[in-house]
């Protein structure tokens, strides 16, 4: 067989096992599927290395009132900002879209998909968005759900949802009140607690006019 012959054909079947992303040949969209999607929060982008990495599966993770959500709506809204389409899987119901709003989030590009925390049945729905692509970002909260719910699925769960998006230019992302998951070339971003502002006089005269969230990143390419 000729090496050209060869070639191409051994070409075909790295893309049918959709592993054409090792080639040298292969597109540039599919070269550049790990390139960095910024947050949109500078310092944070700084920390990324440039953003979180695309076709991997990241995690945002902390407590509640630690940033999570406000570091999430910076996600959401500077995707879109891109003209990317952005998905939310809410499997708690906790998504506020006022609140996300006004943090910059347009909703005319989010596709939000709610539960009232099943778990599994949220999951599904994660499943059915990664696979239909075209998204930026896709995100999952976690974030209400009991972690002995949370530790039932399978360690193939999380597999699975990063092989759905391996080789793509979507960013997938857990939110939770624990570390769940990561792909290879993934993120942890941990959130230690929030820095409060509290102006005022004396312990009755004081108010809370912020929180400051205090990140750390954890991941094998930064």
């Amino acid at each position: 067989m000729p090496p050209q012959r060869a070639r191409a054909e051994l070409e075909e079947l790295l893309k049918a096992s959709r592993l054409d992303v090792t080639l040298t040949t292969a597109a540039p969209w599919r070269r550049e599927a790990h390139a960095a999607a910024p947050v949109g929060l500078q310092a944070l982008d700084e920390a990324l290395a440039g953003g979180l990495p695309r076709g991997q599966l990241s995690e945002l993770v902390g407590g509640r009132s630690s940033g999570r959500t406000t570091v999430l709506c910076a996600a959401l809204a500077a995707a879109a900002a891109r003209g990317e389409a952005v998905a939310l899987i809410d499997t708690c119901d906790r998504f506020d879209p006022a609140s996300a709003e006004a943090a910059g989030v347009d909703l005319a590009t989010l596709l939000w998909v709610r539960d009232t925390g099943d778990a599994s049945r949220a999951l599904k729905g994660m499943h059915l968005v990664l696979q239909a692509g075209g998204f930026g970002l896709v995100a999952f909260d976690l974030a209400d759900v009991p972690s002995p719910m949370v530790r039932r699925f399978p360690h193939t769960t999380w597999l699975r949802l990063a092989r759905a998006i391996e080789g793509s230019r979507t960013v997938a992302l857990l939110v939770g009140a624990e570390r769940v998951a990561r792909s290879p070339g993934g993120v942890t971003i941990a959130f230690e607690g929030a820095q409060a502002s509290w102006p005022g006089r004396g312990d009755r005269g004081r108010w809370l006019r912020a929180l400051t969230p205090r990140p750390r990143v954890i991941g094998g390419r930064v």
